[in-house]
């Protein structure tokens, strides 16, 4: 007997990115706040990253309630009504409860119930990830439209004293909405990982270890200089991947959204692509921080707030961070 033939859902051929929202913490921390602890001074840290200020949020707001408002607003400027959105993909590495999810959670505060909802952990190239699936799952027919946000609380995760990242971290969330276009507007994804540095960056210890009164409570931390080499020299060849992948030259960009981890590696990526000065290039991290997974959409929405003529665009985007994880993509800017 011949089995039945399965159904597959098949979707529109191409996607693009309707809209951005963005979401700060509430406090903006200077520099002069931090070095203390770190034994520092503004000077330095300026010199080092290019931070003059951070934001981050108040204590009772959580990575969830930055999600919200940064999808709130993505869903306004989208024009899509809240219940047409079937997927809902949320990055963070700073969900206040290991379950249930973020994104399970926020989709119910937006209107999205019952969306398709999951989070995914790939730090600072999380909103990368998320677009890159969002694209694959409306093509695929699996969503009709998709939310993704980057959101992140990292006040939570780190320690003052910490001289090798705590002066870095901020608090926020960007947010998309993704859906049917009918020319491209999401270039294929370079992504992938390298776990052999894994102890590059990421928690110092186990939630097991805290519990057993064996360590304190876990942490962030990270090896600069290991961190500052890989970004600076592997990245870029990740990023000439995605402009190849995509077809485009760097001099067909409108904008350069780098994660916004350090200024100084931003610059060196700008140098080593040989951008043209007609590119913009995000610099959100002077005043926001590094927010991980928050950082790409949230300097892209800067980008788009004080340069609106970037919209209809080329950006190139890349996210890269603890795992070592990394994934880029070019995308048309809403």
């Amino acid at each position: 007997m011949t089995p039945p033939t399965l159904k597959q859902s098949v979707g529109p051929a191409h996607t693009r990115i309707y809209s951005y929202g963005a979401a700060r913490g509430e406090v903006s921390v200077p520099n002069e706040d931090l070095i203390g602890p770190i034994d520092s001074s503004d000077e330095w840290i300026r010199q080092r990253t290019g931070i003059i200020t951070r934001t981050r949020a108040l204590e009772g707001t959580t990575a969830i309630e930055l999600a919200t408002d940064a999808a709130r607003e993505a869903i306004e400027r989208s024009g899509v009504d809240p219940s047409l959105i079937d997927a809902v993909l949320v990055a963070t590495v700073s969900n206040p409860k290991q379950t249930p999810s973020v994104s399970a959670i926020v989709a119910d505060r937006v209107g999205a119930n019952p969306a398709a909802a999951y989070d995914l952990n790939a730090a600072c190239a999380g909103f990368a990830y998320g677009v890159a699936q969002a694209d694959a799952l409306v093509r695929a027919g699996a969503a009709t439209y998709a939310l993704v946000i980057g959101t992140e609380k990292l006040s939570d995760i780190v320690d003052p004293t910490d001289r090798s990242i705590s002066f870095l971290l901020g608090d926020g969330a960007g947010a998309v909405v993704i859906g049917p276009s009918d020319t491209p507007g999401i270039g294929p994804t370079v992504w992938g990982s390298d776990g052999s540095k894994a102890d590059a960056v990421g928690m110092n210890h186990t939630l097991n270890e805290f519990r057993a009164g064996t360590a304190p409570w876990p942490t962030l931390r990270q090896e600069g200089p290991t961190v500052f080499r890989w970004a600076v020299w592997e990245m870029v060849k990740v990023a000439r991947q995605a402009l190849e992948a995509a077809g485009v030259e760097a001099s067909d960009l409108a904008a350069f959204v780098p994660h916004q981890a350090n200024m100084r590696i931003i610059d060196e990526f700008a140098k080593q692509l040989g951008l043209p000065e007609t590119v913009v290039i995000g610099r959100d991290i002077e005043t926001t921080g590094n927010t991980s997974a928050a950082s790409i959409p949230l300097a892209t929405h800067r980008l788009l707030a004080e340069h609106p003529e970037l919209s209809g665009g080329l950006a190139l985007q890349i996210g890269f961070g603890a795992g070592l994880v990394f994934g880029a993509q070019v995308v048309v800017l809403p």
